[in-house]
């Protein structure tokens, strides 16, 4: 039987890394954030598109790839810019021989509940690391992707650190196991 885990944790915190290193088929959440000129994206105080609101994602696209990719053994998913704020294509993703499937992204969290409405057995890690060490992580990949301008990674990031206690109790309100890299890692290869 094929497992499907939601994998969380903070924006920066190491949910891509964990994922492929288990060789888990791994389908990102982050390719279902909606287009930037999407009407009626909220945004954040500083004028900016509040894309950790989970408004500015398409939770019921996600869950109906999971539920083909799960029924049918593959699903169409969207290849989604982070840069460029849109979708700029599909591609296929085939279920194959994996056992695992890993659904990582900010919003694994919310996306318990609406898998679960949609009669998908789902289990949930939350990936804890320290703040500051997200944080830097966080800048790092973002600078290197060239992901925004900097003043809002900036600006952004401190709203994260804020909020990463904040979203780790949700996660855990949620059902979500609090795991390590190295406890997650072994909670994903784990038959």
């Amino acid at each position: 039987m094929t497992r499907i885990v939601l994998l969380a944790g903070p924006s920066g915190s190491g949910k891509s890394r964990l994922a492929h290193a288990a060789d888990a088929l791994v389908v990102r959440l982050d390719d279902f954030y909606r287009d930037a000129d999407a009407p009626d994206l909220p945004r954040t105080p500083h004028g900016f598109i509040d894309w950790d609101d989970v408004r500015t994602w398409d939770a019921d696209g996600a869950v109906a790839a999971l539920a083909h990719l799960v029924s049918e053994g593959f699903c169409e998913l969207p290849v989604y810019s982070i840069a460029e704020s849109k979708r700029l294509g599909w591609h296929r993703l085939d279920l194959g021989e994996h056992h695992v499937i890993v659904a990582e992204g900010i919003f694994a969290i919310q996306l318990m509940a609406i898998a679960r409405d949609h009669g998908l057995a789902v289990e949930g890690l939350y990936l804890h690391r320290p703040g500051a060490l997200v944080a830097a992580l966080r800048f790092r990949r973002d600078l290197a992707q060239k992901r925004k301008a900097v003043p809002v990674l900036i600006r952004r990031g401190l709203d994260l650190w804020r909020a990463q206690p904040s979203l780790e109790r949700s996660a855990v309100a949620a059902g979500f196991e609090l795991v390590t890299m190295r406890k997650g890692l072994r909670a994903l290869t784990a038959s």
